[in-house]
């Protein structure tokens, strides 16, 4: 079959022989105008006007069980984007720090944000204060939203810190909107519409440039799936600052979904939420799925209501896969592949069928092509075969701001994006990741970088050298594993090294098991070669190191 291209495509996966890419096979909605001035929060709302199964509800609070209508919403919306810029100045290109968990506030100061063309940067608010330093030192805010219990760690901005918790931003949003307040700020869909931060192997954290343009594409993807009689009611245990919360927001407003706002994930919380709330849909991380099938919580709830549960951040286990199926025949199980980079996900399964491949992360989002490269050679190669995954189209991200180098390392030739994951396509179109070309270690679907912690071990007195591995972990995916060569006379324990470590990190990046070996091997070049480390770790004989 011939694409939109002109290309000859294999109509069961998409490859082009010829171009030797992978083209997506779902039908497309069209994308707006490149050059058409237009917002994510405006194109979002915009949609949600227009869906034919509304749903009055926008977001319920899982623990008071406060409910804020569509209405209420836009108007939320509205009132605090008049009092943003009109009483505090925020202008287009400004940015503002977020430093929040989960609430009912956040999707409208998100939005808020969005139709100012002010710049979101949300962070993980369990990050230590030289953490969001760094951060800062990036994103340059010129505001910040935090709570009482995060705001101690922020530096004076130019405008002071608000808190999301205090009477006086629920009167910014409540307040009478001003009559001088202009609506239609000029926000083109080049320009960047957040910031979200993902580490590096180098163990400096990177700021991610997602523009508006990336945000309207991965929402417009979702507009073709099957429509439903009644929209969605979505338990969103994913924190709004990952970018699968930011995007969920941005997507359900679209779609007429109920956002089901948990603070942190608690599973007996959860399943009451999903017998109160009748929620049809559960998105999170792999430990999600994995408490959801060893929680013995869920028997004592109602969770008829219940239809899927999409699982991202990481790949499942196919003997997780089953297990969930075992105890919840009647749920659907989805996977979806994506990246802080990519505005969310790029591959992901959308009916019962595709959930059935099991093992697979679904197949290519509409309007976006795929290479599988041979990581020494450098060609592109065909179903099949394994390689490095690279994507190319409007989900991918602008750039990491001030890092031109990290940017071209990552954004390469005609806007290919290397997502330096071991990857293949099967003859159906279906994506397997099999393993990481980069070193990141997935914690329940949060990244930690494995060169960060090195530095923090080889900066104690009793640690001669260092390295950090991934170690499997059924419910987290992998944990950081420290190797650590001691001095010869020192008595360090295990304990001691990873207090050290948590003492200065955020609790994901915790060390949470360690090894003494007597040496940590390395490439003739001085780089550390964790695939040996791993490899001892997995057969039990780092010891013998």
């Amino acid at each position: 079959m011939e694409n939109s291209d002109g290309n000859m495509v294999d109509p069961s996966n998409g490859y082009s022989a010829s171009t030797k890419t992978f083209h997506s096979l779902r039908p497309v909605v069209p994308l707006p105008a490149e050059n058409t001035p237009l917002s994510a929060a405006a194109y979002s709302l915009s949609l949600q006007r227009t869906t034919t199964a509304t749903h009055p509800t926008a977001i319920i609070d899982s623990e008071t069980g406060h409910r804020v209508s569509y209405s209420e919403f836009t108007h939320l919306t509205q009132n605090l984007a008049s009092y943003l810029s009109t009483q505090l100045k925020l202008t287009k290109g400004q940015t503002a720090f977020i430093l929040s968990p989960n609430s009912k506030s956040i999707p409208v100061l998100y939005f808020s944000l969005l139709s100012l063309g002010v710049i979101i940067s949300p962070a993980n608010p369990v990050s230590t204060a030289a953490e969001i330093s760094r951060q800062i030192q990036l994103s340059r805010p010129v505001i910040a939203f935090a709570t009482s219990d995060t705001s101690h760690k922020l530096p004076a901005l130019k405008h002071r810190t608000i808190l999301l918790d205090s009477p006086e931003f629920d009167s910014m949003m409540r307040s009478p909107r001003n009559s001088s307040y202009k609506q239609a700020v000029h926000v083109a869909q080049s320009d960047t519409a957040a910031v979200l931060y993902s580490s590096g192997t180098t163990g400096q954290v990177k700021g991610v440039a997602l523009t508006h343009r990336n945000l309207i594409a991965i929402t417009c993807s979702y507009q073709v799936d099957e429509p439903r009689e009644n929209p969605s009611v979505i338990m969103l245990t994913a924190p709004f600052f990952h970018v699968i919360g930011f995007f969920y927001c941005v997507k359900s407003v679209s779609l007429s979904e109920t956002m089901v706002v948990m603070k942190r994930f608690d599973m007996s919380k959860m399943c009451r939420a999903v017998q109160d709330f009748k929620i049809t849909q559960i998105v999170g991380a792999p430990p999600v799925v994995v408490a959801m099938v060893k929680d013995s919580t869920t028997d004592g709830f109602d969770l008829g209501s219940l239809e899927m549960v999409g699982s991202g951040g990481a790949p499942l286990g196919k003997d997780m896969i089953a297990a969930f199926k075992a105890k919840f025949p009647d749920k659907e199980l989805f996977q979806g592949y994506g990246m802080t980079e990519t505005a969310g996900a790029i591959f992901r399964s959308t009916s019962p069928e595709e959930s059935l491949h099991r093992g697979s992360v679904g197949k290519l989002t509409g309007h976006c092509q795929a290479r599988i490269v041979d990581p020494e050679s450098g060609n592109a190669l065909p179903p099949g075969k394994l390689g490095e995954l690279w994507i190319r189209g409007p989900l991918v991200m602008k750039g990491y701001i001030g890092n031109p180098q990290a940017t071209s390392e990552t954004l390469v030739g005609d806007g290919w994006l290397r997502t330096g994951d071991l990857c293949y396509i099967d003859n159906e179109g279906f994506l397997f990741v099999v393993d990481r070309l980069k070193e990141l270690i997935k914690y329940k679907g949060y990244q930690v970088p494995p060169a960060e912690l090195e530095q923090l071990l080889q900066s104690h007195p009793e640690i001669v050298d260092a390295a950090v591995i991934p170690f499997p972990d059924e419910e987290a995916g992998e944990v950081p594993m420290a190797c650590v060569v001691k001095r010869s006379e020192s008595r360090i324990n295990e304990s001691q090294v990873m207090d050290f470590v948590a003492k200065q990190v955020a609790p994901y990046k915790k060390i949470r098991r360690v090894s003494f070996v007597n040496s940590i091997p390395k490439s003739a070049a001085g780089k550390i070669l964790r695939k040996d480390l791993r490899k001892a770790a997995t057969l039990g004989s780092l010891s013998k190191m």
